[in-house]
């Protein structure tokens, strides 16, 4: 079991205060599901177990389940495998029962959770791991510059792009095809650009570790089926809430529309996918996903009255993701500041070990130096870890021993495959 290393002694003293009450019954204002352990088949469905032990019936003693929560990432209620909600006595709206096996819904402003479904539960992320390969790549790459689509990157499929073999394309432009369309090979191509793809596959999971997003393993950075890839509900609103402070993010995910050249006067048309953006009142921004074996994934990010709002749903009803999100939200804001938080939204870990230096040249890659750009600081100061820390990085963390804690009109028709369907 890993052990988290930072926050114990407080969160041990709040589970001491919490846990033992929950360990034998749930008090008058609060309802608090410890699940099952999962069904061996979810194994072949984009479902792993968590890393710690599953908290299961029958219950553990006090001492034993103490020890356990008071590790978990973002607080000891974030150890339930079912649902966590504290709910007021009087005036409390029924929170809604969605078809999704995990799921977040989070103030992104004060960074409690609001409520949760088995929040570290580790499952496939189709294409909303693309959130985190933008979020990581952004401040590295510079918008303005070309980069070269590689055969690696066009044979994706389904590419999405349709990027060509040898043709140059800017990097915002791949940045808004990657957001608004999810294209599997704008994602490699993306990740090429910092040098090679297995350097970019290990900033991308240099930058999870950053932000506290233990529950994470990205193999591919288009969230495409990889054996062992793996995200939580709860390490995807920790995401959210990075994109969120990166307003170039921001740009991109809320474009309804755009165009890409693929080649000297062939264009295809971008359509935002994430409707939200246009039916949903204060819908800002997100990503929806869906893979055979991830189902249907989404993060979706609101906000009404200087309130902001994100929903993670992981394993969903196929084409019920953003109808669920949409359900969660209206239930956040109806109930944000009128029920106590189940955990909390921990910070990004502190940015001394990450390098702004960001042009360092490896062999053989001077076009992609000349993408990459002096990364902007982030939310809280944090800077994007730059290639030529990463080695520092690497090292530092691997000390830090912790627990888990439509398709639209005017694209080009394809078949539909394994993590593309009409409406991802």
């Amino acid at each position: 079991m890993r052990r988290g290393a930072l926050g114990v002694t407080a969160l041990v003293a709040l589970a001491a205060a919490v846990l033992p009450g929950l360990a034998a019954s749930t008090s008058a204002e609060s309802a608090v599901t410890f699940g099952k352990p999962r069904p061996a088949h979810q194994a072949a469905h984009g479902v792993r177990a968590r890393r710690a032990v599953t908290v299961a019936r029958p219950m553990r003693s006090a001492p034993e389940l103490g020890s356990y929560a008071a590790s978990i990432v973002g607080g000891p209620l974030m150890a339930s495998t079912g649902t966590v909600v504290n709910e007021p006595a009087d005036g409390a709206a029924p929170l809604p029962n969605v078809p999704a096996a995990a799921w977040v819904i989070a103030n992104a402003g004060t960074g409690q959770v609001l409520a949760a479904k088995d929040p570290h539960g580790e499952y496939g992320p189709a294409s909303t791991l693309k959130v985190l390969t933008a979020v990581t790549l952004i401040p590295l790459l510079n918008p303005n510059a070309e980069i070269v689509a590689t055969p690696l990157a066009t044979s994706q499929q389904p590419t999405s792009a349709y990027l060509i073999t040898g043709q140059r394309y800017k990097v915002a432009d791949l940045f808004r095809a990657l957001l608004m369309i999810s294209a599997n090979d704008a994602a490699v191509a993306l990740t090429q650009a910092t040098g090679s793809f297995a350097k970019g596959m290990a900033l991308i999971n240099a930058e999870a570790r950053h932000l506290q997003a233990y529950d994470v393993e990205a193999k591919l950075p288009n969230g495409l089926p990889a054996a062992g890839q793996v995200v939580s509900a709860y390490d995807e609103a920790l995401i959210a809430r990075q994109a969120l402070g990166m307003p170039a993010f921001m740009r991109y995910d809320e474009t309804l529309t755009s165009s890409l050249e693929l080649k000297p006067n062939d264009w295809e048309t971008l359509v935002n996918q994430n409707y939200l953006l246009t039916q949903y009142p204060g819908g800002i921004g997100g990503k929806i996903g869906w893979t055979v074996s991830s189902e249907a994934t989404y993060i979706g990010l609101a906000r009404r009255n200087g309130v902001t709002l994100i929903v993670t749903v992981l394993h969903c009803t196929s084409l019920q993701e953003i109808t669920s999100a949409e359900q969660l939200l209206n239930w956040g804001f109806a109930m944000n500041g009128k029920v106590r938080p189940v955990g909390t939204l921990v910070p990004p870990l502190a940015s001394e070990a990450r390098h702004p230096q960001a042009r360092r040249r490896g062999p053989g890659s001077a076009a992609a130096a000349a993408a990459l750009t002096t990364p902007e600081p982030g939310p809280g100061g944090s800077y994007a870890l730059a290639i030529g820390g990463l080695a520092v990085a690497v090292l530092g963390l691997g000390s830090l021993v912790v627990t888990r804690r439509r398709a639209a009109a005017g694209r080009r028709s394809r078949p539909a495959a394994d993590g593309d369907r009409p409406d991802s």
